[in-house]
């Protein structure tokens, strides 16, 4: 896919979620009852990123879950006919629980819906927040964000891509130009 533009460099992802890690614990004044839980795959070294922040900042490590929402997912038959499912690791109860979720792109809202539905059947937290990297906009469901690296208007001929050093080998944010659709023969 062809590179637009890079939105954000390591430095300016480090620097938004040490934003993001000081809204959260200004929001919730400190850090009782909080919990981090990162969405499988580029979720979760982001809510790691924030764990560690909290902690320097707080001197209190917050617990952190991961959390696959295959299952969950409503477009779940056109992914594949044999999906890859991985492990919930969500090693505390969340009932009663500030829960803070986390992921690298807001778009349509489905992933986080998804999210939800399966935070839900894990018990009763007392409130559920969002926390993104880069919200894009097009939203399908009436769901947004409680916390915000950065907002990119897009076209729905792009796409982001959060590449991270622990998956990817790089941080950075990238808009990419989707391949033209061809037509048929």
């Amino acid at each position: 896919m062809n590179v637009k533009a890079q939105i954000m460099d390591a430095e300016k992802m480090r620097r938004a979620l040490i934003r993001i890690a000081h809204e959260i614990l200004e929001r919730n004044k400190g850090t009782e009852n909080l919990v981090l839980v990162g969405i499988r795959r580029r979720g979760v070294p982001l809510a790691e990123r924030l764990q560690r922040i909290i902690e320097e900042i707080e001197g209190v490590k917050l617990p952190l879950g991961i959390l696959d929402i295959t299952l969950y997912r409503d477009d779940l038959t056109t992914l594949s006919s044999h999906p890859i499912i991985h492990r919930t690791e969500i090693p505390f109860n969340i009932t009663g629980k500030k829960v803070v979720l986390v992921d690298d792109v807001l778009f349509t809202g489905r992933t986080v819906r998804a999210a939800l539905d399966a935070l839900m059947d894990l018990g009763r937290p007392q409130n559920i927040q969002l926390a993104v990297l880069i919200d894009r906009g097009h939203r399908e469901l009436p769901i947004r964000a409680d916390y915000v690296g950065k907002n990119v208007p897009t076209s729905l001929k792009e796409e982001i891509a959060v590449q991270v050093k622990e998956i990817d080998g790089v941080d950075q944010v990238l808009i990419r130009a989707l391949p033209e659709k061809t037509a048929g023969p």
